[in-house]
């Protein structure tokens, strides 16, 4: 039985469009680029000569074909809702790039619109797949360093930037821009409900309205304080992950990661003592720590191209086979809730 083939209209051919979703689609073979929307010429030229796709200047006569089984939305942030609800109520299976939107209430509008129609709606959060972050969840999940106490997340850098993604009218800054995914594996590490947000946002570097400085503090009874960092003003980033607990600590980048832990058993035995120490003792003591390393196989080196290929991998099976989502509406709720939330506490003045 010949495997079906997902034809695919794609709405944007930009940075998102044409480098990350058409650059992994055209050598997918469970997919077909048949058909893509862009307003700029040189654009629409390269679609039809690359990848052998329809191109419509206007996205509307792209939603009106009847012979496409997904429409992925990766048009400027501030149009991913109205064009979304578009797709959506024209009978099409949807995927939008991140941010999915500024507000919870637009999320509800999304969701409820998919489901009045019958179609899929979905989000390409592909960092969830990202190996390190893989990495990391499988050493919380061991339980070697006891109960997790603090997960430090930073996605830092320096640079100046100056495009559409520096504006809040096109819903850009950092936490909307690049703060989905750190924050969407943050969110997996704190587990489900809502954290108790407490958030500081600067405008450092940038040249437009929106935010390039963000720290994020989340937290719950019983969960892990989680401290999220994405700043442009980060001149020696030094890690992606650390955390924290109570038999050891992990450490790492993107590409490399340690993490030691003491088993309790095999410690010095140890109990209260009120009275001051013998000759000024400070307590010292040497555990018997055991250390690991990871460091990123060469295979899944290209990073981005991976996260692309496990995502579609998997939507493949949600469109053909009906399987759920591995990452939800319900779960992207609970990040823009977050991203909402940050934006209440730090109102920002916009240009004229």
């Amino acid at each position: 039985m010949a495997r079906k083939v997902i034809r695919v209209g794609i709405i944007g051919q930009g940075r998102s469009g044409f480098d990350i979703h058409a650059r992994h689609l055209r050598t997918d073979r469970r997919y077909k680029i048949a058909a893509v929307s862009d307003l700029i010429a040189d654009r629409r030229a390269q679609a039809e000569a690359e990848l052998g796709a329809h191109a419509h200047t206007d996205y509307h006569d792209l939603l009106e074909r009847s012979d496409l089984d997904l429409v992925i939305n990766t048009t400027f942030s501030d149009l991913h809702v109205p064009i979304t609800l578009e797709a959506l109520r024209a009978g099409h299976n949807v995927l939008c790039e991140k941010p999915l939107a500024r507000r919870v209430a637009e999320v509800d509008e999304l969701v409820a619109a998919a489901k009045k129609a019958g179609r899929l709606l979905a989000i390409f959060q592909q960092s969830r797949f990202a190996p390190y972050f893989q990495q990391v969840r499988k050493v919380i999940a061991s339980g070697v360093l006891g109960r997790i106490v603090m997960i430090k997340v930073a996605s830092n850098g320096f640079g100046r930037r100056w495009d559409w993604q520096t504006l809040q009218e096109r819903n850009g800054g950092n936490l909307l821009n690049t703060g989905p995914h750190p924050l969407d594996q943050a969110l997996q590490l704190f587990g489900p409900g809502m954290p108790k947000i407490t958030c500081l946002m600067d405008r450092a570097n940038t040249f437009g309205d929106a935010e390039d400085h963000v720290k994020l503090l989340m937290s719950g009874e019983g969960r892990p304080t989680i401290d999220l960092e994405i700043s442009s003003c980060c001149a020696y980033p030094l890690y992606a992950y650390q955390v924290y607990g109570t038999r050891g600590g992990l450490t790492g980048t993107t590409t490399e990661m340690k993490w030691k832990w003491f088993n309790p058993a095999k410690a010095p035995k140890r109990a209260l003592i009120r009275e001051p120490l013998p000759n000024r003792q400070y307590c010292s003591e040497q555990l018997p720590w055991v250390e690991k390393a990871w460091t990123v196989p060469p295979k899944l080196a290209n990073m981005f191209g991976y996260m692309s290929a496990q995502f579609y991998r998997h939507l493949y099976k949600t469109l053909t086979e009906g399987a759920p989502l591995v990452i939800t509406p319900e779960q992207v709720r609970q990040q823009i809730a977050a991203i909402e939330e940050c934006h209440r506490q730090n109102p920002l003045s916009r240009l004229a």
